[in-house]
């Protein structure tokens, strides 16, 4: 049996011998279901615009179907007098400097109603038309949203880090008010997302550096662990929970959350996927791990080798998405990230490769 590839619509239609593979969705529920789909499906979570370009195409969503993805985020808004990720304050009291964040100036209540923006405001984000638009050109893909606002990380970018971490020893109850109203604002962006018919959504909530994760286990089960379980219980499509860093010691805690799966499983901050595989794969959707530093070289060789160390460990029984342990940023050789997507397709059937056959 041999892979075909044929051009249909404006997406790549592939079959085997002329049976038609799985559509991008089915694939998608389908590991969601930790079954074996008919290949690995290959997922990314964020595109930055200006990597489109240089993949040939003029817009992110057509960036994400050129590149064989089975998930397409959808599109959204820049909010035209917002600071973030640009110069100055923004909505949230957080500082940024040249597109950089800098630190926190939450540091009371008073602050803290300053800087929580009304829920309502979540409707500047999205652009119904432009999803709709989106989902009628790739009516068989998988359509996601995925945001860093977590509670955790909003709470401590709100704040400053040295801050944050003192006020949880020095006044938990302000810390607490602080995660609620960043937990508030989440669920308001996830439920305007899923009133927009996305299949999952992502929260980018990051917990960890290169060794460990930021606070101990214990302290994520009593300080976040309840605020992850509400985003799960009322949000009415999957989560999946994204964390760069060493994030095993708090896997246990996602499952007791319920989200679906984790994003990320870091490389280079020691995250083992065969290990993560073995002891939460049952439990969780495993998306995510090949190392981003190799895509910023032009080793094609080196991006081929890390493709296949990741469907061996990961895609075995299914509820694996091979994907990047972070984003396709700018920066990235083209070519290679390319590459790594064509090459996942290439050896990523479950009835044609040996390695998921192990």
């Amino acid at each position: 049996m041999h892979l075909h590839v044929q051009t249909g619509g404006n997406y790549w239609n592939m079959v085997y011998d002329g049976v038609d593979q799985m559509k991008p969705r089915e694939r998608v529920w389908t590991t969601f279901q930790h079954r074996e789909p008919d290949q690995v499906p290959r997922f990314e979570c964020w595109i930055e615009p200006e990597v489109a370009a240089e993949l040939g195409q003029q817009d992110l969503v057509s960036a994400y179907a050129s590149l064989g993805l089975d998930c397409i985020h959808i599109p959204l808004r820049e909010r035209p007098h917002s600071n973030a990720w640009k110069e100055g304050v923004d909505e949230w009291g957080r500082v940024w400097k040249d597109g950089i964040y800098v630190h926190g100036l939450v540091d009371n209540e008073e602050d803290l109603k300053r800087y929580s923006p009304p829920l309502d405001l979540v409707e500047e984000f999205f652009d119904a038309d432009e999803v709709r638009e989106a989902m009628e050109l790739y009516p068989d893909h998988c359509f996601i949203y995925g945001s860093h606002v977590g509670p955790f990380t909003q709470a401590f970018m709100a704040m400053g880090l040295e801050a944050f971490f003192f006020r949880i020893h020095d006044d938990p109850r302000f810390v607490e008010k602080l995660l609620e109203a960043r937990t508030e604002w989440c669920l308001a962006l996830f439920h305007e997302a899923a009133s927009l018919a996305v299949d999952f959504v992502v929260l980018g909530d990051d917990a960890g550096h290169k060794t460990g994760p930021m606070i101990s286990p214990q302290l994520w089960r009593d300080l976040i662990l309840p605020y992850h379980r509400r985003i799960v219980e009322e949000t009415n499509v999957p989560v999946v929970w994204h964390s760069d860093g060493f994030i095993e010691p708090l896997l246990p805690m996602a499952v007791e959350a319920g989200f679906a799966g984790v994003h990320a499983l870091e490389p280079a901050a020691g995250v083992d996927l065969a290990r993560v595989k073995q002891e939460f794969g049952h439990d969780l959707i495993l998306m995510g791990n090949v190392d981003t530093s190799i895509l910023c070289t032009s080793d094609l060789e080196a991006v081929r080798r890390e493709v296949e160390r990741c469907i061996e460990q990961g895609a075995p029984g299914g509820g694996y998405m091979i994907s990047t342990c972070n984003s396709i940023f700018e920066g990235m050789q083209a070519h290679s990230v390319i590459e790594m997507f064509r090459y996942a397709g290439e050896i990523g059937s479950y009835t044609e490769s040996k390695a998921l056959r192990v």
